[in-house]
């Protein structure tokens, strides 16, 4: 029997997210595989998976921060807002080449805090019922909805200039929604040149990091986080008792015991270190919001 867990995956660019889910699938020996938030095929790094009864807790980490480290080019604009699209435009040189220190400090300031941004018409976001992306490979004209994201960090680490352009290594910390190719959209169109991503790697989800992750050829040798590790991760672990825990997993409250949160939900883990499952306040008294099948360590 596949015992439950969280995964952490180094995804090489070429693979999308699903078939790193599938060659999970195959090194595990079961079908119950999900992941935590997409990385685009060009994109590598990490990918967060839940291995059978623990694609439970991907639901709390699926909304946590992320940080990216990405190549920015300026100069030009493409289809897909990325390297894998068509040229759409292309600035003159002589314009790339005249871009300041203050143009290109000013042009990141105004995309960092809480900001407004327009995603990708080639993202996963669904619009009724089918991904943005398949509408535009079948030829739809696509426009999302703005949507309010946080920048907290946007720092311009290195820059290379080549023939008519002008590459930006930058790392970011964002909110969870926040698309990477759409900062490098808006930052090239506020500084009149246009731009796209070139590459994208995630390093962090949350408190987990790449480089505690395994590479896609390890995976049959790879050892999951346990649930009760990786949710205490997420969210504040709460020590309870055997008769806390039966009542919990039989859907009973803990009454009066709400005083106990220092979070609204919290991890709630027994005293031989396995995950019951998540907590929450209702009035005075603490519920289950997600149980944990026993044995889930």
């Amino acid at each position: 029997m596949v015992s439950p867990g969280i995964l952490l995956v180094d995804k090489p660019s070429g693979l999308t997210s699903h078939d790193v889910v599938a060659r999970v699938r195959r090194a595990f020996g079961t079908r119950k595989v999900g992941h935590a938030g997409t990385l685009d095929p060009m994109a590598t790094g990490l990918l967060v998976i839940g291995v059978e009864g623990a694609t439970r807790l991907l639901t709390y980490i699926v909304g946590a921060d992320k940080t990216y480290e990405a190549t920015i080019r300026l100069g030009s604009t493409t289809t897909t807002d990325d390297a894998e699209g068509e040229v759409l435009t292309e600035a003159d040189a002589a314009t790339v080449s005249a871009l300041t220190d203050p143009q290109l400090a000013d042009g990141i300031a105004a995309l960092t805090g809480t900001i407004s941004q327009v995603p990708s018409s080639v993202s996963a976001i669904k619009v009724d019922g089918r991904r943005a992306y398949d509408r535009v490979r079948a030829g739809e004209d696509v426009v999302l909805a703005a949507r309010e994201v946080t920048v907290s960090r946007f720092d311009e680490i290195r820059r290379r200039t080549g023939d008519g352009f002008l590459d930006l290594d930058v790392v970011v910390d964002c909110s969870s929604g926040t698309y990477i190719r759409s900062l490098a959209r808006d930052l090239g169109a506020a500084l009149g040149v246009g731009g796209h991503l070139t590459a994208l790697r995630r390093t962090r989800v949350g408190d987990f990091d790449v480089k505690d992750a395994v590479g896609i050829d390890d995976l049959v040798d790879a050892v999951p986080l346990t649930p009760a590790a990786a949710a205490a991760r997420v969210l504040t672990p709460l020590a309870v008792s055997a008769d806390e825990a039966r009542d919990l997993r039989h859907g009973k409250r803990l009454a009066g015991q709400a005083s106990r949160l220092a979070a609204p939900i919290a991890a709630a883990i027994d005293a031989e270190g396995e995950l019951v499952g998540i907590v929450g306040a209702r009035g005075a008294d603490l519920k289950s919001e997600m149980n944990m099948p026993e044995g889930a360590r």
